[in-house]
């Protein structure tokens, strides 16, 4: 790619220094550059991209794009591009970079504070069931065409250049549609910036990932970015017709707000709301199965059963359904797809091993999400509900409190234990937690316990379970690391509830169900 061409597409850059050449990579960490790359000095939370411009030139950076002016002793023969915003930049030059593969693709954007990752993976599986060739980015995992990864990279949304790359990836496998769950840390920080949506869906929005955004409102706004994103009048290089709709959760509080933002047409869908597009009535909730009625906006109604459990899933399978609604798919090809849903890893997977008592795995880690779990899982448990979780360390630290007050009031017993501690005092985490806890009526000791370790507290759990309890394990969900200060740790929820059913005598191991979440 032409470092002019780059440099054309970050408009209003002041440029410095010659801009020919070619540019052979896009770096944004000083010791990923090689030979060639340009370099993006991104100012961060904890470290100055513009502190690390010299160890880039010393690399072999053949460009900079930074927001300072360049430093003392800038090489003659090097260019420096002067922006307002470099993570701006960094998009729009990974979009150049990689000669827009999205113009050539479409591309349905889903997000949502919870419930997004379980609707990327339902919207993808029916399009593919239509013949669509698909592409997938979620918390969860990658596909391209008929290849399909997990994702350990503890991200749902990728920088920049990691996200218009597999989308380069996407298009050389002749990819048609793109269905990429996208994070409000993403949209603000201009990671999918150059990403041209055609399709946005929203699931709903509570509060979450106040250390990035500051403010609820910054959070609200930031998730409205995607509905912002589509214009109607774009067009594209593609041999078939895109529709251009957001896709809106009419039961959410924050539905009015979302609406405004929106320039494409709205399909609206919900429960309770009965003003919805599509809308689901005759609720049957099971532990193994949902079944419901919907009605489209033609007036048609189908009937339908799903493998996924919770009154929250119905609203995710209502997403997925007025995406399909939007591309004109059948009726009867929307309920063969629901009745096949993808099971994924961390979802409401029930763990196995021939104990007597209920075990189930869930990335339930908002407030919100810990409270649809346990209002699920309430009803289908005959004994008591015990409730394995925490809260991460150096992020959002207002939920915790309302976490445990969640925990108090809708499960018999609490373990408050580790998710991710980072450089946070683990003990303190779980205090904090605790207060919520107590706030709410519950008592140490008898209420509730904290548990710092992960582990030990799963096998405290799991050693005042008896016949007919529900034990969940929340927060990690299909994670498989831990992280301690620095460190990531392996970890996987699934696998050691085994490994401690196992010491307990339970060591039977049947395939476990996963039912989305």
């Amino acid at each position: 790619m032409e470092l002019a061409h780059i440099a054309r597409e970050l408009a209003g850059a002041a440029v410095t220094g010659p801009l020919d050449g070619t540019v052979a990579a896009i770096a944004y960490e000083s010791v990923r550059v090689t030979p060639g790359a340009i370099f993006f000095a991104i100012p961060g939370r904890r470290h100055d991209g513009h502190d690390f411009i010299h160890d880039a030139l010393a690399r072999g950076a053949s460009a900079i794009v930074g927001e300072r002016l360049a430093p003392a002793g800038f090489p003659a023969d090097r260019a420096y591009l002067q922006v307002p915003d470099a993570r701006l930049a960094l998009g729009l030059g990974a979009a150049a970079f990689y000669d827009h593969p999205t113009h050539t693709m479409e591309v349905i954007g889903i997000t949502g504070t919870d419930g997004k990752t379980t609707t990327t993976n339902l919207v993808e599986a029916l399009l593919a069931r239509a013949g669509r060739r698909t592409g997938l980015m979620s918390t969860v995992d990658f596909k391209i065409g008929d290849r399909r990864w997990q994702n350990d990279t503890r991200f749902t949304t990728l920088e920049a250049p990691e996200v218009q790359s597999l989308l380069r990836e996407m298009a050389a496998a002749r990819v048609e549609c793109a269905v990429v769950e996208t994070t409000s840390s993403g949209l603000a920080l201009h990671r999918v910036t150059g990403v041209e949506y055609d399709i946005a869906v929203i699931t709903n929005i509570t509060s979450e990932h106040l250390e990035v955004h500051g403010t609820l409102e910054n959070y609200r706004r930031a998730k409205a970015m995607l509905c912002e994103a589509i214009d109607p009048t774009h067009s594209k290089l593609l041999p078939f017709a895109v529709p251009r709709v957001c896709v809106l959760n009419a039961d959410d509080a924050t539905y009015a707000y979302v609406r405004s933002f929106c320039h494409a047409p709205i399909l609206a869908y919900g429960i309770d709301n009965l003003r919805a597009d599509i809308q689901a009535s005759d609720l049957r909730l099971g532990p193994s199965s949902t079944q419901f009625e919907v009605r489209l906006p033609d007036g048609d109604r189908l009937d339908v059963r799903t493998p996924l459990v919770g009154r929250f899933n119905v609203s995710n399978c209502l997403a997925a359904l007025a995406v399909g609604y939007a591309h004109g798919l059948s009726g009867e090809l929307l309920v063969e797809a629901l009745a096949h849903a993808p099971r994924i890893p961390g979802r409401m997977e029930r763990i196995e091993a021939g104990q007597p008592f209920t075990v189930v795995v869930d990335y339930a880690h908002t407030a919100d999400s810990l409270e649809k779990v346990l209002q699920t899982l309430r009803p289908l448990t005959s004994g008591q509900l015990i409730v394995v979780f925490g809260s991460a360390g150096d992020r959002n630290r207002a939920k915790r409190p309302v976490m445990g007050s969640v925990a108090a009031r809708l499960a018999d017993f609490a373990v408050i234990t580790d998710e991710d501690p980072r450089e946070e005092d683990a003990a303190a985490v779980l205090r904090e937690i605790a207060r919520g806890a107590e706030a709410a009526g519950a008592r140490a000791g008898e209420h509730f316990v904290e548990v710092v370790d992960r582990r030990t507290g799963i096998a405290v759990a799991f050693a005042r379970a008896r016949a007919g309890d529900t034990v969940l394990l929340a927060g990690k969900g299909h994670e498989q690391s831990i992280i301690v200060g620095t460190d990531k740790r392996p970890w996987d929820d699934p696998t050691v509830a085994r490994e401690l059913l196992a010491q307990q005598g339970y060591a039977g191991y049947p395939p476990h169900d996963a039912s989305g979440g």
